[in-house]
């Protein structure tokens, strides 16, 4: 396990579940790689949108230049409405392993119809699968979260990410704070994937298996996911 800051917040429970099942498919065929920055990385720029049927995969090309950074993955939108657990934990698996399915993240996880219980779980599912102590479990209890939370975090991605290990984050999206495509009149407890930032602009690039309004990837302000993960956590 490599040295680096770690919050001392206690613990508190967070459930990944989405609000209406859907219903599981066969895995398609791999399609093309998909470029991150052919329309930039401000905030709100949408990178893949419109591929929302369950199961629907699609490979993400990585990118670098001298502010931004973004990993390669295999993206797959949620089989089932409460899978998003197994789905953002198999996305960060993939920049580095051919990953397990989603069925089988979602046994390792204990996953049920009412989500992933804590980030902890998607910790230690992501050091067994990759063999390594890397991914620690970090707590951001504070809404809104204190500056040494939200420096904490950033360094976590930049260090992540240059290191080639996608985050999982927890996060509850309440009405009048959230990604876009969320049902607006929902608080939504989720799990999805940051794989990549720019520093320039202050983003961080999502992978979203939930999809919402048929998005998957998508450039978010780094400020917005600094309030969004409270008062639940992220693994890196």
């Amino acid at each position: 396990m490599r040295k680096r800051l770690v919050s001392t917040a206690i613990a508190v429970a967070a459930v990944g579940a989405l609000v209406t099942p859907a219903v599981a498919q066969a895995e398609p065929a791999h399609p093309h790689s998909v470029s991150v920055l052919a329309e930039g990385s401000r905030a709100g720029t949408a990178v893949v949108s419109g591929q929302n049927e369950p199961g629907t995969r699609l490979s993400i090309g990585g990118a670098r230049t001298k502010s931004a950074h973004t990993l390669p993955v295999d993206y797959q939108v949620q089989e089932t409405g409460y899978w998003c657990g197994p789905a953002a934990t198999r996305i960060a698996l993939s920049a580095r392993i051919a990953p397990p399915s989603q069925g089988a993240l979602a046994a390792q996880l204990g996953t049920t119809e009412a989500g992933t219980d804590h980030i902890s779980q998607v910790t230690g599912v992501l050091n067994a699968n990759l063999g390594t102590g890397w991914y620690e479990t970090k707590e951001m209890p504070n809404d809104p979260p204190t500056q040494a939370q939200k420096d904490l975090l950033w360094n976590d991605i930049v260090l992540d990410i240059d290191h080639n290990y996608p985050l999982v984050t927890n996060i509850v999206a309440p009405p009048g704070n959230q990604p876009p495509g969320y049902p607006s009149d929902q608080t939504i407890y989720h799990y999805f994937t940051v794989i990549g930032y720019d520093d320039a602009n202050r983003t961080v690039l999502i992978a979203d298996p939930a999809s919402f309004g048929g998005n998957q990837i998508y450039w978010l302000s780094f400020d917005q996911l600094a309030t969004l993960i409270p008062p639940k956590g992220y693994a890196a």
